[in-house]
């Protein structure tokens, strides 16, 4: 347990740190104040005043915040503040500094991904054949364990992803799958046929499939400077857009809102990947950097989602949304936050002491 609450420390520690250093450089790149940069929440345990800037570490490790000179609309300024008001910037000046925080989250698992392509290179699963399925079309075409699939069509394959995409691409024609048996290259005509699978999202998908399973071995693939950049933005985008889709499935009824994992279940995910090395537990820190952003990115009032949709409202109509409309929405925003934070704490535990 201690190692899991330490790693959930780290984990928050960074993510949080990287999200107000995002606002933080932003606001004052773009000349506003800053008061308060504090890494978490509640009674100051300690700080240290630089310039007009109190930096503070807080008792409640569970979020951070940067207090900008002027950032409430109706609080009371002395007019010297004015020029390093947040609430006198312009609106697009505003939505920088706001979207800043989530795009800096996303900028971590960037740097994280390339650190670790450029150290470590790139994995690479072998389209090795693992098992072949009795009664499959490469049983009948006689593949075998063992056997390493090198062409298909006369296209070189080097990784199992390459051959699972061909063999889909197909749409079941017959394809000539060239495999390297022992010291012999063995050409066998293969028919994919098509089967239904559940894919993540529990969803009924059609696949075609030869009726092999991978051997699981891999080969790693050293990276230059320009390919690890180029894997780390390949990376990030695709973990983004497989995490965006889960969100729009959680809405549309398709996720159970079961999966939905809190604190508990984040510090009990960290420990099991600090056990497992280093590399895990960063790799995991770039992988709740990526949600953290596009959980900030949602138009939830509180949220930096909710502050950028009432900004582009004001960028659209020239004024800002009314003081008691912020405030209306505020209390919402706050209100579904609370219930969210309730029905998580409730799946951690359900999952960790009732399971």
């Amino acid at each position: 347990m201690s190692v899991s609450i330490f790693s959930l420390i780290i984990v928050l520690g960074v993510l949080i740190f990287f999200h107000e250093l995002g606002h933080f450089l932003v606001a004052r790149l773009l000349g506003v104040g800053v008061e308060k940069f504090s890494l978490g929440f509640g009674p100051k345990l300690f700080g240290k005043m630089i310039g007009i800037t109190e930096y503070r570490i807080s008792a409640i490790p569970l979020g951070g915040y940067v207090k900008m000179v002027g950032e409430s609309p109706d609080s009371e300024l002395d007019p010297s503040d004015i020029p390093i008001s947040f609430t006198h910037k312009h609106v697009f000046k505003r939505i920088l500094i706001v979207a800043a925080g989530p795009l800096f989250n996303m900028l971590l698992a960037l740097i994280i991904f390339f650190g670790i392509f450029q150290i470590s290179g790139l994995l690479i699963l072998k389209p090795g054949i693992g098992e072949v399925n009795e009664g499959t079309p490469a049983f009948m075409a006689g593949l075998k364990k063992d056997d390493l699939v090198v062409s298909i069509d006369g296209v070189d394959i080097s990784s199992w992803e390459d051959m699972a995409n061909a063999i889909m691409e197909s749409k079941g024609k017959t394809l000539a799958i060239s495999v390297l048996r022992g010291d012999t290259i063995l050409t066998k005509d293969v028919a994919p046929e098509v089967k239904q699978f559940k894919n993540i999202f529990n969803e009924d998908v059609d696949r075609y499939v030869i009726g092999i399973t991978a051997s699981g071995k891999v080969t790693r693939k050293d990276l230059n400077f320009f390919q690890a950049f180029s894997e780390s933005f390949i990376q990030t985008y695709q973990i983004t857009a497989l995490t965006i889709k889960g969100v729009v499935k959680l809405f549309q009824g398709t996720v159970s809102p079961k999966t939905l994992s809190g604190p508990i279940m984040i510090a009990q995910m960290a420990g099991q990947q600090a056990k497992e090395g280093v590399v895990n537990l960063i790799f995991f820190i770039a992988l709740i950097s990526i949600n953290l952003a596009i959980l900030n990115f949602l138009p939830i009032p509180v949220l930096d989602g909710g502050h950028l949709l009432f900004f582009f409202i004001e960028a659209v109509k020239g004024s800002p949304v009314s003081l008691k409309i912020r405030e209306i929405s505020q209390q919402a925003g706050i209100f579904v936050l609370i219930l969210l934070m309730i029905y998580v704490f409730y799946n951690d535990i359900a999952r960790v002491f009732l399971s």
